[in-house]
């Protein structure tokens, strides 16, 4: 059973990088959808129709299925390589991973609600909301590479400094659009 490690582990890794580019890019038209309340109401009506049907195919047929898969994957590694439950990394790796899984359904509850025409949350908000998935995912690769508690000490210092330098861009970045008027 331990030679179908590393398939199990490429379907994994493959399935992250489906399911990291659909939250992405899943944000990135809800920040689109929130900013079409300022375009003209025929613009605005045709514009958020269209986003809510990207929205839904890319949530109903990339998004969701890749987070499946990569769940069904880990879990067989797990099964495969049942060791692993007694490492402290993984622990921490599952912990940010347990993160990232509520970031999925929270930004499911959004969706919904950008159909509904409930707009909660500002294009600044969602953009800092966007680069919560960034810091799991960096999180999540930092500790499976790095393995070790020194290093984790590390590893959190620098998501600290990371997360502040994202934050500090997405402000830097609304302030340049008021500026250029976008």
């Amino acid at each position: 059973m331990g030679q179908y490690y590393y398939y199990v582990l490429s379907v994994h890794i493959i399935f992250v990088v489906s399911w990291m580019a659909g939250l992405f890019y899943s944000v990135r038209l809800f920040i689109y959808h929130t900013e079409a309340n300022d375009r003209p109401e025929l613009e605005r009506n045709i514009l958020q129709k269209e986003y809510e049907k990207i929205e839904a195919k890319l949530w109903n047929i990339i998004t969701t299925p890749a987070m499946v898969l990569t769940v069904l994957a880990g879990a067989t590694m797990v099964y495969i390589r049942q060791d692993l439950l007694n490492t402290p990394w993984f622990h921490v790796k599952l912990g940010f991973v347990a993160l990232l899984l509520i970031y999925h359904f929270i930004c499911q509850h959004i969706m919904k609600q950008l159909k509904l025409g409930k707009f909660k949350h500002s294009s600044f908000q969602l953009r800092l909301w966007n680069e919560v998935a960034t810091i799991l995912l960096v999180a999540i690769v930092f500790t499976v590479v790095l393995k070790s508690a020194v290093d984790w000490i590390y590893g959190l210092i620098g998501l600290i400094l990371f997360s502040m330098i994202i934050m500090l861009a997405v402000k830097w970045y609304k302030h340049y659009r008021k500026k250029h008027g976008q």
